[in-house]
C-alpha cells in the first residue's frame, strides 16, 4: 500500500478534469503574460530587465517551491494543499491586476507562484494515485500533457485578445472566477489522500535550491548592464555554484532529501529531466523574444501578435495528445526525436527573419515549433512520474515541473541578456537567439536516443530495484521497478504484468 485515501466515491474522470483545470490556469499564466509585456512596459514604465522579472519572478519561485510543495501534499494531504494553492493563486491573481507599479506586480507574481507550486505537482500526485492501472495512468498522463501544451500555446492568443479588448490587468483577473470554481469542485469531488510514510521536510535543501536558481538567474539578467566581470556578477555566479555544490554534498546524506539524487542514476529519468530544461529554454526564449519582435519591431497590436502565433498553438494542441499515444505505443524515443528536430528546423527558419519577412514564412516556422512543443511533454512527464515509487508521486511530478520552470526562467534570462548585451539591440541579437533554440532542439533529439537505449533502461531498472536507505521504509520491489521502467520507456504495462511470475 502506497497511499492513504478517503472513502469518498468519485469518478476518476472528474478528478482528472479538476486537476487539469488547475494545470491550465498555471500553464496559461506562464505564457499569457508574455504577450502583454510591451503594454505593461509602457503602462508601468518598465525596462527590459523589468519585463524579464515579470516572467522570471513567477517561473523561479515555481521552480524553487515545486518539490517542497509536492512533498507537503504527501505529508499534510493532497486535497488540502491543492485547495490552498487554488485559493492563494486566485487571490494573488486579483492582486496582480491591481498592482500600481512594477515592483508590486513582481511581488504579487511571487505570491501567485507560491500558490501555483501547490497545484501542479500535487495535482499530478492525485492523478497518479487515482489511476493505478498502468495503461489508464498512461492515458491520463497523456491528457495531462495535452493540457500542458494547450494552455501554454493558447496563452499568447488569449492574452492578446484580453489586452486589446480590456487591458493587461484582465490577463490576471480572468484567473479569479476559474480558480474559485475549481476550488469549489475540489472541495466537493476530490478525495483526500496522503503518503503513509511522508518525507521529512528539508529546509536546508530548499534554501540551497532557491539560492542556486535565484543567483544564477539574477546574474544572467543583470550582467549585460554591469558587465560579466563586475564583482556583483562574479559574486552571484560564485554563490550559485556554491549552493549547487552544497546541494550535491548535503542531499545524499539526508534521510529524506528534498531532491532524491539517486534517481538521477537512471538514464531515462535524468535525460528526461534535461530534455525538459532544454524544451522550456526553447519555449521561454521563443515566447519572450517573438513577442518583442512582433510588437516592437513589426508594430503589431497585442491581438494581432497573438493571432500570428496561432499555428504554433494549433499544432501544439494537436500533437500533445498524439504524443501520449505514441509514448504508449512505441516508447519515448520517436516523439522526443521528432520534437527536437521540429524545434531545431523551426528555429533555424527564424534565424534570417527581419521586418520584411512574410507572414506565411513565419507561420511555417511557428508551426514547426508548435509541433516540437506539443510532442515533448508526454514522454518527459511519463518518464518522470514512472521513475519513482508511488509514495513519492508528489516529488516525482515536482521534479518534472521544476525542470520545466528552470528552463523557462533560463530561456527568458539568457535571451534577454543576449538582447541587452548586443549592440543594436533586438534586431542584431535575433540570429544568436534563434541559434540558441536550434541547439536546444538538437539536444532534445540526441537525449531522446540516449535515454531510450537498452543500457539506459537497464540503469533505470537497477536504480528502481535498489532498496531505499531508511530502515523503516519498504524496499522498492523488482516487480514495481520493472513496471515503472516499462512506463518510463513507453512499454505496454499490461504486457509486463502478463510476463510476471506470481
Amino acid at each position: 500500500m502506497t497511499t492513504t485515501t478517503s472513502t469518498r466515491n468519485v469518478s476518476p474522470g472528474a478528478v482528472l478534469a479538476i486537476c487539469c483545470c488547475s494545470l491550465f490556469l498555471v500553464g496559461i499564466d506562464v505564457t499569457i503574460v508574455n504577450i502583454a509585456l510591451p503594454t505593461i512596459r509602457r503602462d508601468l514604465h518598465s525596462s527590459l530587465s523589468g519585463q524579464q522579472w515579470v516572467i522570471d519572478s513567477y517561473s523561479l519561485v515555481l521552480a524553487a517551491m515545486l518539490i517542497f510543495s509536492g512533498s507537503l501534499g504527501d505529508r499534510l494531504g493532497r486535497r488540502r494543499v491543492f485547495l490552498t494553492g487554488l485559493l492563494a493563486f486566485s487571490a494573488a491573481s486579483l492582486a496582480c491586476g491591481l498592482a500600481p507599479s512594477l515592483g508590486w506586480l513582481v511581488a504579487f507574481r511571487i505570491v501567485q507562484a507560491v500558490g501555483g507550486s501547490m497545484m501542479n505537482p500535487v495535482a499530478m500526485s492525485i492523478i497518479v494515485n487515482t489511476f493505478r492501472e498502468p495503461a489508464a495512468r498512461a492515458r491520463a498522463i497523456g491528457v495531462w500533457a495535452a493540457v500542458v501544451g494547450l494552455s501554454m500555446a493558447l496563452g499568447p492568443l488569449v492574452g492578446g485578445a484580453l489586452v486589446d479588448a480590456a487591458g493587461w490587468r484582465w490577463i490576471f483577473w480572468v484567473n479569479v472566477p476559474v480558480g474559485l470554481a475549481a476550488a469549489a469542485l475540489t472541495w466537493r469531488w476530490i478525495p483526500e489522500s496522503r503518503a503513509p510514510r511522508p518525507r521529512r521536510f528539508d529546509p536546508l535543501g530548499q534554501l540551497l535550491v532557491a539560492v542556486a536558481l535565484g543567483c544564477l538567474t539574477y546574474a544572467i539578467i543583470h550582467a549585460p548592464h554591469v558587465g560579466w566581470g563586475a564583482p556583483s556578477t562574479v559574486g552571484l555566479l560564485i554563490a550559485a555554484a556554491a549552493a549547487t555544490a552544497g546541494l550535491l554534498a548535503v542531499e545524499p546524506r539526508r534521510h529524506d532529501p528534498l531532491v532524491e539524487l539517486r534517481f538521477f542514476r537512471s538514464t531515462p529519468f535524468s535525460t528526461a529531466t534535461v530534455c525538459a530544461v532544454a524544451a522550456f529554454v526553447a519555449m521561454g526564449t521563443f515566447l519572450f523574444v517573438n513577442t518583442l519582435f512582433l510588437q516592437d519591431e513589426l508594430g503589431l497590436s497585442a491581438l494581432a501578435a497573438g493571432v500570428r502565433t496561432l499555428p504554433m498553438a494549433v499544432l501544439a494542441a494537436i500533437c500533445a495528445p498524439l504524443s501520449g499515444r505514441l509514448v504508449a505505443a512505441t516508447g519515448a524515443r520517436l516523439p522526443l526525436v521528432v520534437s527536437g528536430l521540429a524545434t531545431a528546423v523551426g528555429a533555424a527558419l527564424l534565424v534570417p527573419i527581419d521586418r520584411g519577412t512574410s507572414t506565411s514564412y513565419l507561420f511555417l516556422a511557428y508551426a514547426l515549433i508548435g509541433i516540437g512543443f506539443g510532442l515533448v511533454n508526454a514522454p518527459i512527464t511519463n518518464a518522470a512520474t514512472s521513475g519513482m515509487p508511488r509514495d513519492q508521486a508528489g516529488v516525482a511530478a515536482a521534479i518534472a515541473s521544476t525542470s520545466r520552470q528552470v528552463g523557462m526562467s533560463l530561456g527568458v534570462a539568457v535571451s534577454g541578456s543576449l538582447i541587452a548585451g548586443t549592440a543594436g539591440g533586438l534586431p542584431s541579437a535575433l540570429p544568436a537567439v534563434w541559434w540558441l533554440v536550434v541547439g536546444c532542439g538538437v539536444g532534445i533529439s540526441v537525449l531522446g536516443v540516449l535515454g531510450t537505449t537498452s543500457r539506459a533502461q537497464a540503469s533505470a531498472a537497477a536504480v528502481l530495484a535498489a532498496p531505499e536507505r531508511e530502515e523503516n521504509r519498504e524496499p522498492v520491489r523488482t516487480r514495481d521497478a520493472a513496471r515503472g521502467l516499462g512506463d518510463a520507456a513507453g512499454v505496454h504495462g499490461r504486457a509486463l504484468d502478463q510476463g510476471e511470475v506470481a
